[in-house]
């Protein structure tokens, strides 16, 4: 069993710890460390990732990082938005909800740039703030206990954390459809849609760490890329068969989604399916009880969003995100779901039809400039 030295301390919002390899090198651990919250990610967190992942890539002695959560039930299941209703409900701190997402993404944005490899272990939930962490990394690997999702549609937001940057890279429309339905994914899905590049079984964790201080690491980042590739791909090969996906089976309807050029139209597609399919029957009843205006930002912000590069899809969310914490469904669907978990929204907008134009345009209305955008360092350069 391979000895870890802790970095700071057992009970931190995210412990760090290293691990020295047969060779003197050393790989980094980073563990989501709120089991309880299912690793809700936090300010806290976010504050002490984004430096700490900064100094392992200026270490030369690091030649990988881990990203895990603790406990085995999840990653991340998500942001902690509790924290953002508060400071919505309130006022105050007036900055809170725009300092959150800023850097948010801006670490989100750090995982996708990051020279070394960056093994994620999606284990269990992987929603959301999660999903954001993962998106990014150069190596995903997933289990059979992996459940996968963007569900901001319950909560009056929409598939941020770079979500306008990676859904286009799934099959076309699949996107979309799980934007609009907060459908949940497994291991075989998330491959199938570029969201994951391993499957490991969850049980051959201790046996992936023990191998991967084995590896003789240089100090090439890209020569190290490929011996973790090299050892997943082993793993995956001794894994056994992935558990059945959904994404695929039902690709087919999905993509019929292609016919319809109304967003409304493209809703009563779905919600008329007349199926007896279990993962379909569950996508139409979250579109049903979702919010409508996270619909229209779902279709605008897909539509918005492509042939943009990744920091322009993070400069879009931001502005993007600002507005959700000042229109007010965010703030009911976190209340609904989260606070007083009534699972009744009460929706401002209760139909796509009642959604004013000039509402959905105020979302994608720039609040910066240039110079003055605070994620404006992820396009420079």
């Amino acid at each position: 069993m391979v000895e870890l030295t802790l970095l700071n301390t057992q009970d931190a919002p995210v412990v760090f710890e290293t691990a020295r390899a047969e060779n003197g090198s050393l790989i980094g651990f980073a563990t989501l460390n709120a089991p309880k919250s299912l690793n809700a990610l936090n300010f806290d967190m976010i504050k002490l990732l984004e430096p700490q992942l900064i100094a392992w890539a200026d270490d030369s002695n690091i030649a990988m990082v881990i990203l895990k959560g603790a406990g085995e039930k999840a990653f991340c299941a998500g942001g902690d938005v509790v924290s953002l209703h508060n400071a919505m409900k309130t006022g105050e701190p007036a900055n809170l909800i725009e300092d959150f997402f800023t850097q948010e993404y801006r670490l989100d944005h750090l995982i996708h740039c990051y020279d070394k490899p960056i093994l994620v272990w999606g284990n269990g939930i992987v929603m959301g703030g999660g999903l954001g962490l993962m998106a990014g990394a150069s190596h995903r690997v997933v289990t059979e206990t992996s459940r996968i999702a963007m569900p901001e549609l319950t909560i009056g937001l929409y598939p941020d954390v770079g979500g306008s940057y990676f859904l286009h890279k799934m099959p076309q429309h699949v996107g979309l459809f799980l934007g609009l339905t907060a459908a949940s994914i497994n291991c075989d899905d998330a491959m199938f849609v570029s969201l994951a590049d391993h499957y490991v079984k969850a049980d051959k964790y201790d046996s992936m760490i023990d191998q991967l201080a084995a590896i003789k690491w240089g100090k090439t980042a890209a020569l190290n890329h490929d011996k973790l590739t090299t050892l997943l791909t082993e793993l995956d090969n001794i894994s056994g068969r992935m558990p059945k996906g959904n994404v695929k089976a039902n690709l087919a309807t999905i993509q019929k989604l292609a016919e319809f050029t109304d967003l409304k139209e493209k809703v009563n597609y779905i919600l008329n399916l007349d199926t007896d399919d279990v993962w379909i029957t569950r996508a139409q009843k979250s579109l049903k009880h979702g919010c409508p205006l996270s619909c229209a930002l779902v279709e605008r912000q897909l539509a918005n969003s492509k042939g943009k590069s990744l920091g322009e899809c993070f400069q879009m969310e931001l502005a993007m995100s600002v507005r959700c914490g000042e229109v007010g469904e965010f703030q009911e669907g976190i209340r609904a779901l989260l606070i007083d978990k009534d699972g009744a929204p009460n929706w401002q907008f209760k139909t796509i039809e009642q959604l004013p134009a000039q509402l959905i345009e105020s979302f994608f209305t720039a609040r910066w400039d240039n110079d003055s955008h605070p994620l404006k360092q992820l396009t420079q350069g």
